[in-house]
């Protein structure tokens, strides 16, 4: 939003006021991020919708930002808010590109945070990572900042780290619970699941009637393989909130990897059932998409892509649109219809391109399409030409400095040589590839037992089959294949 000098100068004077109040509302408040807006309405709307938010309840707290916004239209974090609780793509990119328009408005705190967001949504890393490490810096005792940074290096697999910054928030406020949510998930990731646990213990005690925590603890016992417990502290989280969407999934996981697919669906279809807009029935169909994908059943997988991409097409939410059909083509491949892959993974940067995203969004994708077009070309035999898309991508990818990307570029080469037989350059590659995708945990005991290191092979084999990872369609394509190959072993 472009203002006269005049009408700016007017507006942060009376932004300055309202920093002012907002900055003070308790005393301890003191040292966190100024919240800017010139309503109190708003403020007090954007505070509870926040509340909500932070407790992973963002469909019901998506009414209480539209209030905070439709107060101030120029409450960029209210915007920034309601972005990242939108059913929809394309609701999310317009909320954020609201939020960035009012960037230059806002304290600073805010703007970093802002800016964050953006760099991340175009999947620039190293800028996103700029800006909250200026975020921290800047409010070094505001423990939400603490919890943004250490969210954002959980997403990088940076988990010691993370951690670092989720016990900083704690020793800020050991009543704020969100740092122990996360705290649990990085020791998980890491393996540590006592320590997850504690962490997990600990926000079940300071938010008893909260539905998350329960979900949360859940997730870490499926994780171990203990499905049955699992499910009743998912049951105990739908006994608090029984539109928690996230736990109904959990359940459907669950009964997936015990064989027990008509639960499965059964769970899927009362989530379906109870879906409040078209972000929880796009999720119920990508569920049940990995339900029938773990029970081989690809044909019906494709089908609930197809399913969840009308509900997307009806309203035009193109970048939800590109997304699918890249879920498609992946499914596609995994029935060897190649032709038919490539042509969706197409169709998706041209669907992306038309839509009313930014620039960097649309060369983002246009730049990942060499990662599928390359696994086409391996697939189809054509190793030159695969190699050729490989190099493209960790080019891109480099120069992005996106660690998720360089993984994603290793996985290729990895996979490159797998196929070619050259086994120790295959291990070196996937090593440096996303091992938090089971299938190249798979591909390491391919390779492996290519070296004829069949222990090794066999070590590898049984993690990708009880990788147990929540709602994936990666862990559905390859748990079976697992199993069959630590059978045959």
């Amino acid at each position: 939003m472009q203002l006269s000098n005049a009408f700016r100068m007017a507006v942060i004077l009376a932004l300055g006021i309202m920093i002012l109040f907002a900055g003070n509302l308790t005393a301890d408040e003191k040292g966190k991020i100024p919240i800017t807006t010139q309503s109190e309405t708003a403020l007090e709307n954007y505070l509870k919708g926040r509340d909500l938010f932070e407790k992973l309840r963002a469909q019901e707290s998506r009414e209480y930002f539209r209030k905070a916004v439709e107060a101030d239209p120029d409450f960029a974090m209210g915007h920034l808010y309601l972005a990242q609780t939108q059913a929809t793509a394309q609701g999310f990119f317009e909320e954020l590109k609201k939020a960035v328009a009012l960037k230059d408005d806002v304290s600073e705190g805010e703007r970093f945070w802002i800016l964050g967001l953006q760099a991340g949504s175009s999947g620039d890393a190293a800028l996103q990572d700029k800006y909250y490490s200026k975020l921290v810096m800047a409010y070094p005792n505001d423990e939400r900042a603490r919890n943004l940074y250490g969210n954002f290096l959980f997403g990088q697999q940076r988990y010691a780290e993370a951690i670092k910054s989720y016990e900083k928030g704690v020793a800020i406020n050991p009543d704020y619970s969100l740092n122990y949510n996360m705290l649990g998930y990085s020791h998980r990731f890491m393996g540590n699941y006592e320590e997850a646990e504690k962490a997990f213990q600990k926000y079940i005690d300071l938010v008893p009637d909260d539905p998350n925590p329960q979900d949360s603890y859940a997730e870490l016992l499926m994780k171990m393989g203990e499905y049955e417990k699992s499910i009743e502290h998912y049951k105990k989280a739908l006994s608090i909130n029984p539109s928690f969407i996230a736990s109904h999934i959990g359940i459907a996981t669950n009964y997936n990897y015990m064989g027990k697919y008509e639960k499965a669906h059964e769970q899927i279809k009362s989530m379906y059932k109870g879906a409040r807009d078209d972000g929880q029935r796009r999720a119920a169909h990508f569920c049940m998409a990995v339900s029938y994908a773990d029970q081989g059943e690809l044909e019906a997988a494709l089908g609930e892509i197809k399913k969840q991409y009308e509900i997307a097409r009806k309203i035009d939410d193109k970048p939800a649109m590109a997304g699918d059909l890249v879920i498609m083509g992946q499914i596609l491949m995994e029935m060897d219809e190649y032709k038919k892959a490539l042509s969706k993974f197409e169709e998706s940067v041209k669907v992306n391109e038309s839509a009313d995203v930014s620039r960097e969004v649309k060369e983002f994708a246009k730049g990942t399409h060499n990662f599928f077009a390359g696994c086409v070309a391996l697939a189809k035999g054509d190793v030159a030409k695969a190699r050729k898309r490989a190099d493209k991508y960790m080019q891109f990818a480099e120069k992005l400095q996106n660690p998720f990307q360089i993984r994603q570029a290793h996985e290729l080469a990895g996979r490159i040589a797998l196929d070619a037989g050259d086994f120790k350059l295959a291990i070196s590659e996937l090593e440096q590839s996303n091992l938090q995708n089971p299938y190249n945990v798979y591909r390491m005991a391919l390779a492996y037992k290519g070296l004829g290191k069949t222990d090794e092979a066999r070590k590898w084999c049984k993690k990708a089959a009880k990788f147990n990872a929540l709602n994936s369609l990666n862990m559905a394509f390859v748990r079976n294949k697992a199993e069959q190959m630590m059978a045959s072993m």
